[in-house]
């Protein structure tokens, strides 16, 4: 457990870090600024395959979370690394290929992690063990899904986090 004064830190990781992980952390980033707690908690998201390394986020997630008033425009893809695996307090995996991936990087070069490494949707209730659908081969209706998930994943993470803090 943390000192009360060391900020908690979450990771969010989906394939290439352009439409779910950058979605989940504008999200959630929005809610802890809503919350007022953006001093207490680091958020950033990566993808574990390198495809879109410095890019944007997709157009589609770019609209469909503006539409909410949540603005990704600042985001950048990047890969993640086995050092997050250490700097970062949960590790949230929008499906169960990237999950997997991050266990094999944790397992094979990060011994010493303390990371709660899970999917997102473990967050929800009722959820445990689902994915969160990939939208990029699909149309509009894939990021508003991806949205209404991650958002009510994202407040039953923000939940927790600040029970475990109370504990």
């Amino acid at each position: 457990m943390r000192k009360k004064e060391q900020k908690q830190s979450v990771l969010f990781v989906c394939m290439g870090n352009i439409c779910r992980s950058p979605t989940a952390e504008g999200v959630f980033r929005s809610l802890v600024e809503q919350a007022g707690l953006a001093d207490r908690l680091a958020i950033d998201s990566a993808g574990t395959h390198d495809y879109h390394v410095g890019h944007p986020p997709d157009a589609r997630a770019v609209l469909a979370a503006n539409a909410r008033g949540i603005d990704l425009s600042a985001l950048r893809a990047r890969q993640v690394t086995s050092d997050d695996l250490l700097r970062f307090d949960y590790v949230l995996a929008m499906d169960n290929d990237n999950l997997s991936h991050l266990h094999k990087l944790s397992t094979s070069t990060v011994k010493e992690s303390s990371a709660q490494i899970t999917l997102l949707l473990d967050f929800l209730p009722g959820a445990k063990g689902r994915s969160v659908p990939d939208p990029y081969f699909g149309g509009e209706n894939g990021f508003t899904l991806v949205l209404d998930q991650v958002e009510e994943a994202c407040q039953h993470l923000l939940t927790a986090i600040c029970r475990d803090e109370q504990a």
